[in-house]
């Protein structure tokens, strides 16, 4: 599933069937290739979901058990949010120091939340090279 394809879609209770807020991004950590969370505009209850306490990530909305699992980011989440550390739209580098391009997606997997593809116009790279994310740049490790 691609990252710019789920910015803006509903995140739904299910048990209340009522939409409880959009998603407005995805928290990835570089360490474990992984999403850990999702930041939610329009929600009452809090800016922030686990991973661990989505229900479903599908196509139409992201399902959640009810609005409470909206909290508050925690410290590990706030540590990997934010602008500094958003991957769309930097520029690649490897360890090695060669600069690959900027990222334009992010392939994930919607069951288990592992990046699969950061997307580039000059060619894909895989979630597993990823090593950190900084304001600068998402460094890769070298081919």
């Amino acid at each position: 599933m691609l990252y710019t394809q789920v910015k803006g879609r509903k995140v739904v209770s299910t048990g209340t069937a009522e939409t409880v807020g959009r998603v407005a991004d995805l928290v990835i950590d570089p360490r474990s290739h992984t999403v850990v969370a999702v930041t939610v505009r329009g929600s009452g209850h809090g800016d922030t979901v686990l991973w661990s306490d989505i229900t479903a990530f599908g196509t139409d909305a992201v399902t959640v058990p009810d609005g409470e699992v909206l909290k508050g980011a925690n410290d590990a989440v706030k540590e990997l949010s934010g602008t500094a550390h958003d991957v769309l739209g930097k520029r690649v580098l490897t360890t090695d120091g060669e600069q690959l391009g900027s990222v334009s997606d992010i392939d994930f997997d919607p069951q288990s939340g592992a990046v699969t593809v950061l997307v580039l116009p000059s060619g894909d790279i895989a979630g597993s090279r990823l090593v950190g994310v900084g304001p600068y740049a998402a460094i890769v490790h070298a081919a």
